[in-house]
């Protein structure tokens, strides 16, 4: 009988799945982040706009003299 050599060369298949899906598991939690921050983002520039349109009737009521 011959001896089978295992070569050490090169990656299994369980190294590559394991990659792949940490990669798409840290993938998913930046998504995950930059979608709540973008959310933050919307709802800070919505309240800036009502404060903003806020002071701009208040300036005109009080130009025109109420």
């Amino acid at each position: 009988m011959r001896k089978i050599r295992k070569s050490r060369r090169g990656f299994t298949l369980i190294e590559m799945v394991l990659v792949i899906a940490i990669i798409i598991i840290l993938a998913a939690i930046l998504i995950l982040g930059i979608t709540g921050y973008m959310n933050r983002a919307h709802n800070a520039a919505d309240s800036l706009s009502i404060h903003n349109s806020t002071i701009d009737f208040l300036t005109n009521e009080i130009d025109n003299g109420i």
